[in-house]
């Protein structure tokens, strides 16, 4: 179901060349860099891709949903930290899917406070609130 928001924000990047082994670059230049596609999927490797940089992006704003619901509680965040692992693979219909595996470390806190916590900033973070429904997320407390 579509609901309605305030804009707060807006990024913009264009994408040229030849998709995949191509340039992308947001529209303020502080992203400004070559794509390829990775080896293991055939292409030439040797810079980024749009899977390296969707998880830089959801491991970012997830941390930071994390540490917005941890303030809220006042619990201790110390030492956190958010890997994303995004997938590519192939689907049912032909086409391509992505999936994500997010790993939480949160040190300072006990498993059952750390889980509580990232179960709540997948509520909050807008990655999470995107992907939901559309593809596989994982969460794991380490």
């Amino acid at each position: 179901m579509f609901v309605p928001m305030k804009t707060l924000y807006t990024a913009s990047a264009v994408a040229t060349g030849d998709g995949r082994n191509g340039h992308v670059q947001s529209t303020d230049g502080l992203v400004d860099t070559d794509v390829r596609t990775p080896t293991e999927l055939g292409g030439p490797g040797g810079a980024t891709n749009p899977e390296q940089l969707f998880a830089a992006g959801y491991a970012a704003c997830f941390h930071s949903a994390l540490k917005l619901v941890a303030g809220a509680e006042k619990a201790d965040t110390t030492d956190s930290e958010v890997v994303a692992d995004v997938s590519l693979g192939a689907n049912d219909s032909g086409g391509f899917g992505l999936a994500v595996q997010l790993e939480v470390t949160l040190p300072a806190l006990d498993a059952a406070t750390a889980q509580a916590l990232v179960d709540k900033a997948h509520q909050v973070c807008p990655y999470s609130n995107a992907t939901r429904g559309n593809i596989e997320v994982t969460l794991t407390v380490a």
